[in-house]
């Protein structure tokens, strides 16, 4: 086959492609039963039982390859992408059109799947005085963990468990909360510490689920009060809750129902800093109101994060945020980050 027919093949499919996955967006029903809850909880769990055993991620191997062999490429081709041949833009164009298909086919297609409200047949919309009461409710809950946790009342929770402790703890939330909706059943685990801690530290990310092996990851390096919501957070995308807001949602729900203190604490305070945030929003005074009622002590806490995060601050940070933020678009969350504050109305409808 002529080798510009062949690029030409390459570079349809791959539109075809695209097109595919933007109509499935107006289809979540069927995305929802025949790959959400159909096949991909076979795939997902096929994918833990497969790698969790292993002690470290397979799936960051792959990557640094990847990339590895990536820079070799082009490095081979001389010049880079403006002296590739047009057989090398058929390597290319092939490439992507196997990388996309077996990102969907493995995990991706949750992105089109019926919103979370839907499927626990919740409202998505909500009042300032519905924020109100369950913002009441998660201080009552925060204040009282954080009694039994930290003795002085201006000093912040101590986290001292290691992370692989956490992941031996963290299924237990998802073994309280199968009842609510079957998806929840977790199983085998494979959580693990991200092998690339210092480009994830710099690029300003927690941590993240590698949709090719099923592994989800932690940043080795967060040991505060984020650590337990976060692993929750990073296995409700293994269970296929691919959009951020919902996966922090379900997040702090297992956190909340977890048996041990500070896995409840994590998500409570966690859940309380969306919502105060979101009331200071809409309405800054009442913001003030409350704002006395929440322990010092949790607010040393949120602190102990942001400093964290500060010391990473810089050019690599803005350009990751500005990259992740299109692939949020680019995966049907038109609003990007900002969608994050959906989370919010999930928290106030379940509890309301």
């Amino acid at each position: 086959m002529p080798k510009k027919r062949l690029l030409l093949i390459a570079i349809g499919l791959l539109v075809l492609q695209v097109l595919f996955y933007y109509s499935l967006r107006y289809f979540p029903a069927k995305v929802e039963s025949l790959y959400s809850t159909g096949l991909y909880p076979y795939i997902a769990k096929a994918m833990r039982f497969g790698l969790g055993w292993l002690p470290f991620s397979f799936g960051d191997l792959v990557y640094t390859i990847s990339i590895i062999m990536i820079i070799r490429w082009l490095w081979l081709s001389k010049k880079g992408l403006i002296s590739l041949s047009r057989k090398r833009y058929t390597q290319l164009f092939l490439s992507l059109n196997i990388i996309i298909a077996l990102f969907h086919c493995m995990w991706g297609f949750n992105y089109y799947r019926e919103p979370l409200h839907e499927v626990l047949n919740l409202e998505n919309d909500y009042t300032t005085e519905e924020l109100e009461t369950v913002i009441c409710q998660l201080v009552d809950t925060s204040n009282k963990l954080y009694d039994q946790l930290q003795p002085v009342d201006s000093l912040p929770v101590v986290f001292n468990r290691s992370q692989s402790e956490i992941f031996d703890l963290a299924p237990q939330g998802f073994e309280n909360i199968d009842h609510i909706y079957p998806a929840l059943s977790y199983g085998n685990a494979s959580i693990k510490k991200s092998l690339l801690t210092m480009p994830l530290s710099y690029m300003g990310y927690s941590g993240y689920l590698n949709p090719l092996t099923g592994e989800a990851h932690t940043n080795a390096w967060i040991n505060n009060f984020k650590t337990p919501v976060l692993t929750l957070h990073e296995m409700s995308h293994q269970l296929g809750f691919a959009k951020e807001n919902e996966a922090n949602f379900i997040a702090i729900i297992a956190g909340m129902n977890h048996e041990d203190l500070y896995f409840q604490y994590s998500a409570s305070i966690f859940a309380l800093r969306y919502c105060i945030n979101d009331l200071y929003r809409h309405d800054p005074e009442k913001y003030q109101s409350i704002r006395p009622l929440i322990k010092d002590g949790i607010f040393r806490n949120y602190q102990e994060l942001r400093d964290f995060w500060k010391q990473y601050e810089g050019i690599i940070e803005d350009v990751s945020q500005v990259t992740y933020n299109a692939y949020l678009k680019a995966n049907n969350q038109p609003g990007g980050m900002d969608t994050y504050s959906y989370v919010v109305a999930l928290l106030v409808n379940y509890y309301k």
